[in-house]
C-alpha cells in the first residue's frame, strides 16, 4: 500500500473497539504494534493501492472505507468488496502472505483514517495465535463473499442482479445509473435500458440522480428468475 501523509482523525474509533483480537495479543507485541504502526489519513476517491504495486503494510481501517476492484483492460471494473472499520482487506493480507504484487485496485469511498503495520511487524503479528486466527476468519468470510459474487456475475443474468441490487437499497434509491453499473461491473448504457425498461413495467419511477421502487413484489420476481 502506498503510503500517503501521516495524519489523525478525531472521529475514528479507538483501534482496540473496532478490532477486539489485539487486546488478546501480549503486552509486548502490542506495544510493539503501538510504537510500529503508523496512523494515515487519505482523502475520498484516492488509490490506496494498485495492481502489479508492491504492499507496503498490513492495513486496520479506523474511519471511512476502502472499495477493492477488478479493472479490465477497457476500462471497466468489477467491485470485490468493501474494506470498512473493524474489518481489513484480504488482498493485502495474501500479497503479504504470498511477497507478490496486489492483483486488484483499492480506492478510498470517503476520506479514511488508517492505522498501516510494517510487514516485518505483520509477520511478526502472525506468530500470535489470536491474530493469526482472525486472519484465518476474515480470509473465510472473504472467500464466501467472493464465491457468492461469482456466482452471480456467471449465473445470473443483469436484470436479476439490478432488481436484487435496488431492493436491497430500500424505496428510494438516491444514485446515478453509472453507479449502479459499477457496483454490477457493467457499463452505464446497459443499466440505464434495463432501468428504462423496469419503468415501463411500472416497477419504478426514474428521476435525476433517483430510483423509486413502484412494485418491489416485481422486482423480487425478476430477481428471483
Amino acid at each position: 500500500m502506498s503510503a500517503p501523509a501521516a495524519g489523525d482523525e478525531a472521529g475514528a474509533a479507538p483501534l482496540s473497539a473496532l478490532y477486539p483480537v489485539l487486546s488478546q495479543l501480549p503486552a509486548a507485541a502490542r506495544e510493539r504494534l503501538q510504537a510500529r504502526a503508523r496512523r494515515v489519513q487519505v482523502p475520498a476517491g484516492t488509490s490506496v493501492f494498485d495492481e502489479r504495486q508492491a504492499c507496503q503494510g498490513f492495513p486496520f481501517v479506523l474511519a471511512g472505507s476502502i472499495r477493492v476492484v477488478k479493472s479490465a483492460p477497457n476500462g471497466r471494473e468489477l467491485p470485490l468488496y468493501r474494506v470498512t472499520p473493524g474489518e481489513t482487506c484480504i488482498i493485502s493480507s495474501a500479497c503479504l502472505l504470498g511477497h507478490t504484487p496486489y492483483n486488484a485496485r483499492g480506492v478510498t469511498e470517503a476520506d479514511t483514517t488508517l492505522l498501516l503495520v510494517p510487514n516485518a511487524d505483520f509477520q511478526a503479528l502472525l506468530g500470535e495465535a489470536a491474530f493469526r486466527d482472525f486472519i484465518f476468519q476474515l480470509f473465510s468470510e472473504r472467500i464466501a463473499d467472493l464465491m457468492q459474487l461469482i456466482e452471480e456475475v456467471a449465473f445470473r443474468k443483469l436484470d436479476q442482479r439490478l432488481a436484487a441490487l435496488l431492493l436491497g437499497k430500500g424505496r428510494s434509491v438516491h444514485t446515478t445509473h453509472q453507479q449502479l453499473a459499477d457496483e454490477l461491473g457493467s457499463v452505464r448504457e446497459i443499466v440505464s435500458r434495463l432501468l428504462k425498461g423496469f419503468a415501463e413495467q411500472g416497477l419504478v419511477a426514474l428521476a435525476r440522480e433517483q430510483v423509486d421502487i413502484i412494485d418491489p413484489a416485481g422486482l423480487r420476481r425478476i430477481a428471483g428468475g
